[in-house]
């Protein structure tokens, strides 16, 4: 497992991390707070961040495939959001964070080790302060890691 972080500033790795034995499946994951960093470190595309902006669906989703492939991980979460308390907009206020998950589930019955790309994302608006958001985001992540590996058995 891995996770492609921006809002949550590692957070998420923390808590993983936090656990006895979290050596054993998670491999690492990347604080990516700068949109050059998103593209450098994730291979998210300049276009899609010109296009939507870094607090979207899709730079979610390129966040968490990105980790996905490069930590060569068969589950990534990425997040993306405005913690506050500054930075919100109409359009995307304060508490508004992007999740995505990214799983590789090898193909049963394939040659040459074939994987099938499943991606879900979803924006989720919380309220409260920067630190009631960051926490509620970690928690809402790792509640989706959860719900996509029981997906998966």
């Amino acid at each position: 497992m891995a996770t492609a972080e921006s809002c949550t500033g590692g957070g998420i790795a923390y808590s993983i991390t936090s656990r006895p034995g979290s050596s054993d499946w998670f491999a690492g994951g990347a604080v990516t707070y700068t949109n050059a960093l998103k593209m450098q470190m994730l291979g998210v595309k300049a276009e899609t961040l010109a296009q939507c902006g870094a607090v979207s669906e899709a730079v979610a989703a390129e966040m968490a495939a990105g980790a996905a492939q490069r930590l060569g991980c068969q589950l990534a979460v990425a997040v993306s959001g405005i913690a506050g308390p500054g930075g919100g907009t109409q359009a995307k206020p304060v508490g508004m964070v992007c999740f995505a998950w990214h799983l590789l589930v090898p193909q049963a019955g394939m040659s040459g080790g074939s994987v099938a790309s499943i991606s879900k994302t979803e924006t989720v608006l919380f309220a409260g302060g920067r630190e009631s958001v960051r926490m509620q985001t970690i928690l809402h992540a790792l509640q989706g890691c959860l719900r996509e590996i029981h997906r998966l058995q």
